[in-house]
């Protein structure tokens, strides 16, 4: 059974860091491309950050500069940093395997 797992939310202050993991079982993430999502509430979901089998990066330009995925394929897990949050930041925050799965999320609270 595939599962993706995120964890590392929270609430962080504004001009804070945190760091998303997402722990896959059931599939290799090696032969993925990854991809972090978030859903502010009343707001579509929005593509954020991708990584590749190689470990080429793209993101929004939301993000862009802020925050960087990355990819640890011998513990089967990707990465999202985030630094300089904002207000706006707030959301739940999801990776995904390719076109096909998607972990049920954690919470990012960006407030002082």
């Amino acid at each position: 059974q595939v599962q993706l797992v995120e964890s590392g939310g929270g609430l962080v202050q504004p001009g804070g860091s945190l760091r998303l993991s997402c722990a896959a079982s059931g599939l290799p993430v090696s032969i993925y491309s990854m991809y972090w999502y978030r859903q502010a509430p009343g707001k579509q979901r929005e593509l954020i950050a991708g990584i590749n089998t190689s470990g080429t990066t793209n993101y929004a330009d939301s993000v862009k500069g802020r925050f960087t995925a990355s990819r640890d394929n011998a513990k089967n897990t990707v990465f999202l940093q985030l630094n300089s949050v904002k207000p706006e930041d707030t959301a739940v925050y999801y990776c995904q395997a390719g076109s096909a799965y998607r972990g049920q999320g954690t919470q990012v609270t960006v407030s002082s």
